[in-house]
Order: structure tokens, then C-alpha cells, then sequence
């Protein structure tokens, strides 16, 4: 998980979380603890890393708050609010509301910078002390959380250093700019100063208004080839899910692709100061991305959107926690209840864009391909792409490309050493295609071993033709219980085994692995395009099942 705040984070300890970044790593290596509303939990799993991804914006003061630190009595307004928060409830919210108002206007209202000093090195204390290079790997990061008029720009940055490097800074917040050409600038000025590396990880484009992905700079005028340079070199991933929704793609962009409508969130952005509409959701979702930017490199010689694909949770508990059967929610008040599902999730200005805890989604993770689980390894993944995303199921998924791979390969024993020889994993590059040869895709998928079967392995495709337009074409080149591909599709659905009384399934339908040899068959090669795969399970229960079985409530016909 990247994307993981603790206590430290203002929004979380404002949100009831009391537990603090050391907690947040004895849960992810795999130990029990008690969540702060009190219940003692464990993962089935250990994670092998963990990025605690704490808001930069006030780092570190919520947890002063709730230790009642003598430091909060030195500035009036941290004063005030200590005051406000041990409160009403109503006090408590006003409080927390004028924070985010702040961020949102980029006017730090705090001027005591020892807080935010005192924090991170607390921060890159636990960091070195729960990390374990072969075992458990904390990475040192936090998040940029630029939120201008309620668009989200937030970013994670991941390091690939130890506390040795990282104390020599402060984090860059939205305090310091909104724009993420100076969040870039700020990371050059980091790996000069220090000799580190760093990168950013843009997240949860689809709660915003377009902007994530816009074709204008936020200071103003068009995207450039400086832009696009830029934005290639610190940001080679993209964050496309988690619990506020999936990012891969919208109805409305891909209207022929039937699986596009899961998790979506288009309603409004942050707070619901804007109700988001159809020409926003381009600047929104990562296909529509990936094609704009074969587009923009056409036009700029760089492709400013050419990303991997990461999942992670965005959740506020400490915990990270993905699965259906056992979902904690992205705060404490939404940890498991009865009525979670009905709570408010975040209330909406303009009518019509309130969202609830029972859309919010168990997602996600990062998977990254590794020789080790070390800083260094991990984050060398993330700059070469060889990432992937998932929904919270540990799926082993790997891809590789080439021009001569041939079908008995994918089922060899050294499937992985030949296609690192005779071609590129996942987050490579096919250039120079040889005459009459077209891209092929050796693909291995794994289902995590306690959860689903795999239903289908499909290719996206998308291209700008010879006119400028972009198009794109899903096709499905593996499928479970032997079912035929007819016209790019398996030709059956692969059904359904949940009986959602229990929120029970079986895995009597569905293979536990899937393999395919794919080529191009509409290959062109004077079109620039791109490929991704996605691995779909068989039907289960959602995490709103679970909760109508484990609690016997009844939940509106929306409720998924």
C-alpha cells in the first residue's frame, strides 16, 4: 500500500484516528493491534511494503492535539482549535472545516514550523525502525495534497532513501504551491541537495474536475514540452484505484466496454463545489489519459501521460485493509457497524454531489516486480513502470511484450528469464517493429489464494489514428471453464456462484490460472498505441454483502 495515513495526517486525527505511523507498520508486517474504535484486528496476510502517505498540510499536528502538546499553546490559532476540537462535536467539525478551507486556498494558518519538524522526524524514526530489507519494507514518503476550488491534485511522493537523506527536508505542501511544476521542481532541489531519488505518484483523478489530466497548465496556457518532460521523469505511475472509486475508465468514455462502470464516482469533486459533467471526465480517468497522451506527444515529442498503474488504499485508519470479507472503511467512523454503510461520506455543496460510505470501494493495492524487498528495488519498479494494480485481491499478474514470442513459451518453466531476453516486461517500451511482425503479449495470471477465481484476461488497446482521433478496443484472450472467444469476446458470461443471503460464493466456476499468447491482429505500425491488460475474477460478494450477512440489516436497491 502507498497511500496510507496515519494520526499524523490532520484530516485522519480530525476523523477519530489515534493511531500513530508505528502502528500503521505493525499491522501491515502482519501483527495484531487495536483500531481507534477499539477493535483488535489482523490481516490474513502481511503486506510486503508500506508508504505511511501523510498530508504534508499541518504534518503532524492532530497527533500534538491529542497528546495536548504544550507547542500548540505557542501559536493562537492551533490554540484555538485544541480548544475547539475537545469541544462539541460541531465545534470540533468548525474547526476542522476552516483547516481544510485552507488548504484548499493555499493559506497556512499555522506559523510554528517546529510542528511540522518535530512530526517528520518522529515520522522517519518509526520508518527506520520497522524496516527489515528481505522482509517488511517501509517506505519513506508523504502526501502532496494540492486541492485548488476542491480539484484534486494530490500526489504521494515515495523516496527511495533512508532517514538520512529524508531529515535533511521538510515535505513540500500545498502551502508552499499548488501547482505540481513546482512539487517537481522541489523534488530536483531534494535529489540535488541530498543525492536521493524521488518520484511522485498522482492519485484519485476522478474526483476532481478534469485537472488531473487537463491539457493546461494551472498557472495558465498550454502544456508544453518542458511540461511533458517533466511530468514523464517524476511521475511514472498513476495511482487508478482505491476506496473513492476506480479511475480506469467511465461509461461514458468507453461506451462499449461493459465492465467500465465499477466504482464510479461523478458526482462532484471534493466537497462538491463543482458537479462534475461530461466534458471534465477526459481530464479524469487513465485510458482517456494514456490516449491523450499519444496525442500530446505527437504535438510535443514527449508523452506527458505515459504511466503504470498502482493501486492503494487512500485510507484513514492506519490500517490497510482490502478485502471484501473484512472491510474497514476509509475512517474510523466507518470502520465495521451496523449503519456504516448509510453514514455521509463527505457532504456535498451543490445538490447532487454527496457521496456514502456504502460507494466507497476495498481498494487497493501495488504489486511490483522485484529481485528484492528493499527501498531501493521497490522504487527502481516504480520508475521502470513493472507495476500493477488491483481492487485488494492479491493477484500474481505478469506481462511481457515482444515481436517473436511464440505460444509454447508462456508455459515454460523459464517463462519469466525469456521474456526479460526476447522481450520487455510490463512498463516497456516495442519500438522499431520489424517488417511484417506485430506486437506480441505473453501473459501469466495467478489468482491470490484466498480469494476468487479468475474469470477472463482482456487486452486494452488504445491508438490515434491517421486523422489525430483516439480510439480504443478491449479484447478478451483468455477465458475460464474453456468458454470460446467469439468476435474479441469470451462468448459466454462466466456466471455467478454468490448467494448473497450469506454472503457466500464457491469456487466451482473460474480457473485458478489463466495464460495467453496474444499478437495484434489490427496492428499498424505508422500508429503510436498502447497496451494494458486486466485480470477479472469471478463474481463475489462486496463488502456491503458481508455487512447485510454479519449484521442482518437491510440496505437500499442501490446498494451494490
Amino acid at each position: 500500500d502507498t497511500h496510507l495515513h496515519s494520526s499524523y495526517s490532520f484530516d485522519a486525527g480530525f476523523f477519530g484516528n489515534t493511531l500513530p505511523p508505528d502502528v500503521a507498520y505493525r499491522f501491515a508486517r502482519g501483527e495484531e493491534v487495536t483500531s481507534s474504535t477499539g477493535e483488535r484486528v489482523k490481516l490474513v496476510r502481511p503486506l510486503d511494503f508500506l508508504v505511511v502517505a501523510d498530508h504534508a498540510e499541518y504534518f503532524g499536528m492532530s497527533e500534538l492535539m491529542a497528546k495536548g502538546d504544550p507547542v500548540l499553546m505557542e501559536d493562537e490559532v492551533t490554540a484555538r482549535w485544541y480548544k475547539m476540537r475537545r469541544g462539541t462535536k460541531e465545534e470540533s467539525m468548525q474547526a476542522f472545516y476552516e483547516g481544510v478551507e485552507s488548504v484548499s486556498t493555499a493559506k497556512n494558518l499555522v506559523k510554528n514550523p517546529a510542528m511540522q519538524r518535530t512530526a517528520w522526524d518522529m515520522t522517519l524514526e518509526y520508518a527506520e525502525q520497522f524496516n527489515e530489507p528481505g522482509k517488511f519494507t517501509s517506505i519513506i514518503g508523504w502526501e502532496w495534497s494540492a486541492l485548488p476550488n476542491g480539484n484534486n491534485l494530490h500526489r504521494v511522493v515515495m523516496l527511495r532513501d533512508g532517514a538520512d537523506r529524508a531529515k535533511q527536508i521538510i515535505p513540500f505542501s500545498a502551502f508552499d504551491s499548488q501547482d505540481p511544476e513546482d512539487l517537481w521542481d522541489s523534488l530536483q532541489k531534494y535529489e540535488d541537495k541530498t543525492g536521493g531519488r524521488a518520484l511522485a505518484i498522482a492519485h484519485n483523478g476522478n474526483w476532481g474536475t478534469g485537472l488531473m489530466f487537463g491539457l493546461e497548465k494551472i498557472k495558465g496556457g498550454k502544456i508544453d514540452s518542458t511540461y511533458a518532460e517533466n511530468r514523464a521523469r517524476w511521475e511514472p505511475v498513476y495511482e487508478v484505484t482505491q476506496i473513492k472509486g476506480d479511475s480506469e475508465t467511465h461509461p461514458v468514455l468507453s461506451p462499449n466496454d461493459e465492465f467500465a462502470d465499477f466504482g464510479t464516482w461523478d458526482k462532484g469533486d471534493i466537497g462538491g463545489r463543482n458537479v462534475i459533467t461530461e466534458d471534465m471526465l477526459p481530464g479524469q480517468y487513465a485510458r482517456s489519459a494514456l490516449l491523450r497522451g499519444l496525442q500530446q506527444e505527437a504535438k510535443l515529442g514527449t508523452n506527458p501521460f505515459k504511466f503504470g498503474l498502482v493501486g492503494s488504499s487512500d485510507a484513514h485508519t492506519s490500517l490497510a485493509t482490502t478485502r471484501e470479507d473484512n472491510y474497514f472503511g476509509k475512517n474510523p467512523a466507518s470502520e465495521p457497524a451496523a449503519d456504516r454503510w448509510d453514514h455521509v461520506f463527505m457532504e456535498g455543496e451543490k445538490e447532487g454531489t454527496t457521496y456514502y460510505n456504502w460507494e466507497t470501494l476495498a481498494s487497493g493495492l501495488a504489486a511490483a516486480w522485484t529481485r528484492e524487498n528493499t527501498r531501493d528495488s521497490i522504487w527502481d519498479a516504480f520508475k521502470r513502470r513493472e507495476v500493477y494494480a488491483t481492487t485488494g485481491s492479491r493477484i500474481l499478474v505478469r506481462v511481457f511484450g515482444g515481436w517473436d514470442f511464440t505460444a509454447d513459451e508462456v508455459e515454460r518453466h523459464d517463462f519469466a528469464e525469456r521474456g526479460y531476453k526476447g522481450g520487455v516486461p510490463m512498463g516497456g517500451d516495442l519500438k522499431n517493429a520489424p517488417e511484417g511482425k506485430a506486437p506480441t503479449l505473453l501473459i501469466r495470471a495467478l489468482r491470490d489464494p484466498d480469494n476468487a477465481n479468475l474469470d477472463r484476461i482482456q487486452i486494452v488497446k488504445g491508438w490515434v489514428n491517421a486523422r489525430g482521433k483516439s480510439e480504443e478496443r478491449i479484447y478478451d484472450v483468455a477465458c475460464s471453464d474453456g468458454r470460446a472467444i467469439a468476435e474479441r469476446r469470451c462468448a459466454k458470461p462466466v456466471g455467478s456462484t454468490v448467494n448473497t443471503a450469506d454472503a457466500s460464493y464457491t469456487n466451482t466456476i473460474g480457473d485458478p490460472l489463466l495464460t495467453a499468447h496474444w499478437k495484434d491482429p489490427d496492428f499498424d505500425p505508422d500508429q503510436r498505441a498502447f497496451y494494458y491488460v486486466r485480470v477479472l475474477e469471478i463474481p463475489k460478494p462486496s463488502w456491503q454483502a458481508h455487512d447485510v450477512s454479519r449484521y442482518g440489516v437491510k440496505m437500499s436497491d442501490e446498494v451494490p
